[in-house]
């Protein structure tokens, strides 16, 4: 990346010693620039207009404000800015966070995975294509078979496994939950394959612990597990968009 395009990232902790690393972190990376750091809340709030960060990270234990709220305040303050929670704990409230967030990392995750999200959030999708299938559990290997040749053109086929197992369950959620037929696609970009599974049903997808002996209901903690940040989109024509990001 040349200076023009780098990544401009605002650093909210109340850590200082977590700051100079996350710092030193991004300067080594290449490619992101730290426009701003805040150590509280209200200091967040005020840089985000100040500084127009690309992305926010967001630590949820702050001294002054509730993650919730200081997360709304983030969103409304600026909502073109990005925001990858960076926290202490893998909270009970957890996929409150995700919803609202393009990424979230519990901090004694390696650094690398952290990089990682970042870069993933940071690359827009290069290249898109997608089908619509049926609703019929049958269409899932069609589904699968799509998304390999998608990930052999364009040369990232070492992320098959984890592309097979992503889409598998989100096709499953929107077979068996949506209960509508549905649209898969692949989008590409330099950093990340995004996998996207729309629906017309009702209701919103939650990562749920089954209860113990059970067959099925994990679905969204495996692609939790799997994928480098997802997330929930909805549209006023009464879509849902369940998308995945798998990290190059």
């Amino acid at each position: 990346m040349t200076p023009r395009q780098r990544v401009r990232v605002l650093l909210v902790d109340d850590h200082p010693e977590v700051r100079v690393m996350l710092r030193a972190a991004l300067r080594l990376h290449g490619g992101f620039e730290v426009v701003g750091e805040a150590e509280d809340g209200a200091g967040a709030v005020r840089l985000v207009g100040a500084t127009d960060p690309d992305i926010v990270l967001l630590d949820l234990g702050l001294p002054d404000l509730d993650g919730r709220e200081v997360l709304t305040r983030i969103r409304a303050a600026r909502p073109a800015s990005k925001v990858v929670i960076f926290s202490g704990a893998d909270r009970d409230d957890r996929a409150w966070y995700q919803d609202r967030s393009e990424g979230y990392v519990v901090k004694h995750a390696e650094l690398s995975t952290l990089l990682g999200v970042l870069e993933s959030v940071a690359a827009p999708p290069a290249s898109s294509d997608g089908i619509d299938l049926p609703r019929d559990l049958a269409s899932v290997a069609v589904a699968r078979r799509f998304v390999h040749e998608v990930l052999v053109g364009s040369l990232a086929h070492d992320l098959t496994d984890e592309a097979f197992l992503v889409v598998s369950e989100l096709a499953a959620n929107a077979i068996t939950h949506a209960e509508t037929d549905y649209r898969v696609s692949v989008a590409v970009s330099p950093a990340t394959v995004r996998i996207s599974v729309r629906d017309s049903g009702p209701g919103t997808p939650e990562p749920r612990l089954s209860e113990p002996g059970a067959t099925s209901g994990r679905g969204l903690l495996i692609v939790a597990a799997v994928a480098a940040s997802w997330g929930i989109d909805s549209s006023q024509a009464g879509f849902k968009t369940v998308w995945a990001d798998l990290a190059r």
